[in-house]
């Protein structure tokens, strides 16, 4: 049987009681957080959650609930979405990671993007961070992927090579064995 679930986000100012705010509302109302994702993006909190909900539970009035009690009291901007598919389906293929360390651009994401993606990965996670301040500022993009069983992982780990040189960066590429908590 597959149980309703619901995608829940959340932006605004960070803080501190968002966390314990929004989940309050989601445990009232039956829920049960199982993937989120939350965090401080530039002094805003972000947070996306795929929330379990009880059976006659709907997005609607779950978000009305939220923006009632927590949006205009934490300055949140809140969204609630029934989710269609099974949320446990995740991608196929081998787990891999992409580390990225160099100096700020504008296109570094997408072109790193772009020549995974030629390759039929899957991004799962990524996250990018500005370390230090003014021009000598670093950049810092951090992925986790799913190569198909099909794509040639030396390939584009020779491409990435070429890709970080043509950008000015460090790109590592390797075999992700982040399950071992």
């Amino acid at each position: 049987m597959i149980v309703p679930h619901v995608a829940v986000t959340a932006l605004g100012n960070d803080r501190p009681g968002i966390v314990a705010a929004v989940t309050g509302v989601l445990v009232r109302h039956g829920g049960n957080l199982e993937d989120t994702a939350m965090t401080n993006l530039g002094g805003h909190f972000a947070m996306m959650l795929v929330v379990e909900v009880p059976d006659g539970e709907s997005a609607e009035a779950l978000e009305r609930s939220l923006v009632d009690e927590v949006g205009a009291e934490m300055g949140l901007t809140v969204a609630v979405r029934p989710i269609v598919d099974d949320p446990g389906a995740g991608p196929e293929g081998a787990p891999w990671a992409v580390s990225l360390y160099g100096a700020d651009r504008p296109g570094i994401v997408h072109a790193v993007a772009q020549k995974l993606a030629d390759y039929g990965a899957n991004i799962v996670d990524l996250s990018t961070r500005v370390i230090g301040r003014g021009p000598e500022h670093a950049y810092v993009l951090l992925m986790e992927l799913s190569l198909p069983a099909n794509a040639d992982a030396d390939q584009l780990g020779d491409e990435l090579s070429a890709l970080a040189a043509e950008l000015g960066v460090e790109i590592h590429f390797r075999p992700d064995d982040a399950e071992i908590l």
